[in-house]
């Protein structure tokens, strides 16, 4: 009798108990949510390695260790972004990685004159690298059409207004795929592609085929599957040239240019390519030398707080890597003293302040933002900001300086010409004028 008796009791106290825990995490689960593991999340966002970043806003306490750790001349090396010279390191090529830790190296094409010789730059710079604490963004335009700048005798690709014509989505995803396969052969990391201007000023002697098309469905529809494409084979998709090239009537390399738009104007045309690739997950954003007098009456888009943060930061919402366009160019050298333009730009929310072209530039621009900083004019935490961006773009693809293999350039045309006969798709042709 008096067992049956404490065999409820025990029952009941079990069940009460179990109620308890039950209301207990239900409670904190309302209070304490877990991030959903397959909403507004790809397969790219969730990144193993030494670092996991939960997200783009709340760095891991790894990355902030590191930072912390980090001297200034580490983090405003992280923040540049540096050419070459030659075809083959050099004591300056050394002395940027080494001595001025830059975090990033873009190529040209005079940089390049055969597969063996670009891996082997590539490589010798790896090893300068190894005893820096971060793997080095490589970096080059590698658009397809007349921007390719890839040496070895590769099929070319089709420009981007005939990739329009087409209007294929999945034609688009393929060539970003392509593209990514090309680079990351020769040990690249990142492409400057893809182009999200809308060819809307037939007059415009920089963008034309390099565009799309003319229409703000098929850039946002086309690029947006190139970039894909590209992230797909883990390579970092740069989006240019915010807030829009399309417009304007002379080559900033050259010059200047002036687009005389409202920001309402810009949001019904150039804008919304960029701003549909932010919300489809763009890492990286290439901030063009362009005037914009009813935005900013005083700094060109690059320099500008008005375009970066205010509305490229803030109204658009994106919290990725900001990267300027060369800095060499003369729309910059021919208005601006080129160190206190990268002050500026920085100030103004950029994140990479490139400098394609030119040794003594370079270092220019790392020893006026040290001093900045040194002054006051800049902040450490503003500094760290971007720095926090740019090491979780490194950790979300994994960045190594793992050394690039031969390139096989018969593996490689196979499968530019496997692309392009599925889509019965010519190969681009090179003028001869």
């Amino acid at each position: 009798m008096y067992k049956k008796i404490w065999l409820v009791i025990l029952s009941i106290i079990f069940g009460l108990t179990l109620i308890s825990v039950l209301l207990i995490k239900i409670e904190s689960e309302k209070n304490d949510p877990l991030p959903p593991e397959n909403v507004g999340h790809s397969d790219a966002d969730r990144v193993s390695g030494k670092i996991t970043i939960p997200n783009q806003s709340d760095p891991s306490i790894a990355i902030r260790n590191l930072i912390d750790n980090m001297s200034m001349d580490e983090k405003i090396g992280q923040m540049t972004f540096a050419g070459i010279s030659g075809t083959e390191p050099d004591s300056l090529a050394e002395r940027l990685v080494t001595d001025y830790k830059v975090g990033g190296i873009i190529f040209n094409k005079k940089n390049m004159d055969s597969p063996v010789q670009t891996v082997d730059y590539i490589n010798s710079l790896k090893l300068k690298n190894q005893n820096n604490k971060l793997p080095l963004f490589f970096g080059i335009d590698q658009e397809g059409g007349r921007i390719s700048k890839l040496p070895g005798g590769l099929i070319n690709l089709p420009t981007n207004i005939e990739i329009g014509k087409l209007n294929n989505p999945s034609f688009s995803f393929e060539i970003g795929s392509v593209l990514a396969k090309l680079v990351s052969a020769y040990g690249f990391n990142i492409n400057f592609a893809p182009v999200l201007d809308v060819n809307s000023n037939p007059e415009n002697p920089i963008i034309g085929d390099r565009s799309f098309g003319k229409t703000t469905k098929l850039v946002s529809e086309l690029g947006i599957q190139t970039l894909k494409g590209l992230q797909s084979e883990r390579i970092i998709a740069t989006i240019k040239h915010f807030p829009g090239h399309g417009d304007t009537s002379v080559d900033s390399h050259l010059e200047l240019p002036t687009v005389n738009k409202s920001l309402k104007e810009l949001e019904k045309l150039e804008l919304i390519p960029f701003n549909r690739a932010v919300n489809e997950g763009a890492d990286m954003v290439m901030i063009a030398h362009i005037m914009l007098p009813k935005i900013d009456q005083d700094y060109p888009s690059s320099l500008s707080k008005a375009v970066i943060t205010e509305l490229l930061r803030n109204k658009i919402g994106y919290d990725g890597v900001i990267i300027t366009d060369d800095m060499t160019m003369k729309a910059i050298t021919g208005n601006f003293d080129i160190g206190s333009a990268a002050v500026e730009s920085i100030k103004a929310g950029s994140d990479i302040i490139m400098v394609a072209h030119d040794y003594e530039k370079m270092i220019k621009v790392i020893s006026t933002l040290k001093k900045a900083v040194e002054d006051g004019e800049i902040s450490e935490e503003r500094i760290d900001e971007s720095v926090t961006r740019i090491l979780q773009l490194k950790e979300k693809y994994e960045l190594d300086d793992t050394l690039t293999e031969k390139v096989n350039i018969s593996k490689l045309n196979n499968l530019i010409k496997s692309v392009l006969d599925k889509y019965h798709v010519e190969p681009y042709q090179k003028s001869l004028n």
